[in-house]
């Protein structure tokens, strides 16, 4: 599911014909490549809250090519990343006891309807149910 379909198709037959060589230079073709460095970028910028066009720029990309590259990496664009990074940060303010609105605000919402969209949209529980399994 992460990997282009020609990709993991390759390297399932590699494996099933020769399993120890093929996992071998999969890891050492994977390690030469290294890291890439994008994907802890665009977190940094998300939870700095940054605006997708304003991290288009920072990156150099054009908000075009940082879709493609976030699609790649986390598996959705720039915008929705944004959206979870401000509900991970709103679950921890309701995790410290934090009311609901004063999370919202806190968090960057426009208001608590705004949070509770996104809450349900996102999780598919209500704020309030949401927060109490934390």
């Amino acid at each position: 599911d992460l990997w282009p379909a020609a990709v993991a198709r390759r390297l399932t037959e590699a494996v099933a014909e020769r399993p120890v060589e093929a996992l071998t230079t999969w890891v050492e073709t994977a390690a030469a490549r290294g890291v890439d460095p994008f994907g802890a970028r665009v977190l940094s910028l998300a939870r700095r809250r940054i605006p997708v066009s304003r991290m288009a720029e920072e990156l150099g990309y054009s908000t075009r090519q940082l879709q493609r590259r976030s699609l790649a990496a986390f598996g959705y664009g720039p915008g929705r990343l944004l959206r979870i990074v401000r509900l991970q940060q709103a679950l921890v303010l309701a995790g410290a006891g934090l009311r609901l609105a004063e999370v919202a605000a806190d968090a960057g919402y426009a208001d608590q309807a705004h949070f509770s969209r996104d809450v349900r949209e996102l999780t598919g529980e209500s704020p309030r149910t949401f927060a109490a399994g934390l």
